[in-house]
């Protein structure tokens, strides 16, 4: 695989590296050797134990809990390639931080979604391949190429195959409507939004559904779930609503603080995730199960490297 007329290397930082391994897998190649430690003050360290000049480069790391020293970890590693001398470097962030602080919601606001854009092309990235921005306008906060890869073919493919009847797909607020549109189309389903007034940061009110849900399978879908209390809060209201059975899905498992136990306790039958931000075990309770997104990640590093459409994957 040497088309484009340099080697393909991939590495990984501490945040999701089973992934970054699948991926190599997929791709036919190993795990390029580098060890990312810190230092007893909590300085992080990078050593690249192989020569990548030349090379084309892809350092995966999505910028996850703990998402400041992952982040740092992604700019030291792409400083010590540039350094290196790699041929074209790509960070490959299956998942990016900071992508819901992308506008000034209220006076004297941080956009840091473009700063850590910024950081990203200061530290030496040449490309950025990523997955389910939380707003797609974060692409045009870059001066370099940005690949946006979809969660949605990849999750609606699980439910294609299980075939549920009576089936709507519902958004959990009117910012997902597209996503959920997107989704029902894969599906032949018909969409219902839910309604809802957010009062802070992290706390989510229910206040209507729009479509119509009584006896229906229903399907929530988003591009991350945090806290899990929208997801939570949407899935009893559906529930009330006289949905029959709710599952929810959704690209990026954040799932911190009190998640798992909310999910445990709400009405969804299955959570549907994928693997670009890895779990603990102790997070992986009955309800939840995990998709691969390595299969999609690698065909769209092959294609970077032999510079062939990325977009054609999703046609």
């Amino acid at each position: 695989m040497n088309t484009s007329g340099s080697e393909i290397k991939i590495f990984s930082g501490n945040a999701n590296k089973e992934l970054a391994r699948e991926i190599a897998e997929n791709l036919g190649v190993s795990l390029g050797s580098s060890d990312v430690t810190t230092f007893s003050d909590g300085e992080i360290a990078c050593n690249i134990n192989e020569t990548v000049r030349g090379t084309d480069v892809f350092v995966v790391q999505p910028t996850c809990p703990p998402v400041n020293d992952y982040l740092m970890e992604l700019l030291i590693m792409i400083d010590a390639f540039k350094r290196a001398s790699a041929g074209r470097i790509t960070a490959v962030l299956p998942y990016y931080g900071y992508a819901r602080q992308d506008r000034k919601a209220k006076a004297r606001d941080p956009i840091t979604a473009k700063l850590v854009a910024d950081l990203l092309t200061t530290a030496g990235a040449d490309r950025v391949l990523t997955m389910d921005l939380h707003a797609a306008q974060i692409q045009g906060y870059f001066n370099i190429p940005v690949d946006h890869l979809l969660g949605v073919p990849i999750l609606a493919k699980y439910f294609q195959e299980k075939n549920l009847s009576d089936l709507v797909v519902v958004s959990p607020d009117l910012g997902s409507v597209t996503r959920a549109r997107s989704f029902a189309n894969h599906l032949d389903a018909p969409i219902a939004i839910i309604d809802k007034r957010r009062p802070k940061a992290n706390v989510s009110e229910i206040m209507n559904i729009i479509g119509e849900v009584d006896g229906k399978n229903v399907i929530l879908i988003d591009d991350m779930i945090d806290t899990a209390g929208t997801i939570a809060q949407a899935a009893n209201a559906l529930k009330e609503f006289g949905a029959k059975e709710v599952y929810a899905c959704c690209t990026h498992p954040v799932l911190s603080g009190p998640a798992i136990e909310r999910i445990d306790k709400s009405v969804i039958k299955e959570l549907i995730i994928t693997n670009t931000i890895p779990l603990p075990q102790e997070k992986l309770i009955e309800k939840i199960r995990t998709i691969s997104v390595a299969p999609v990640f690698a065909e769209a590093i092959s294609r970077i490297y032999r510079n062939i459409s990325v977009s054609k994957i999703f046609d």
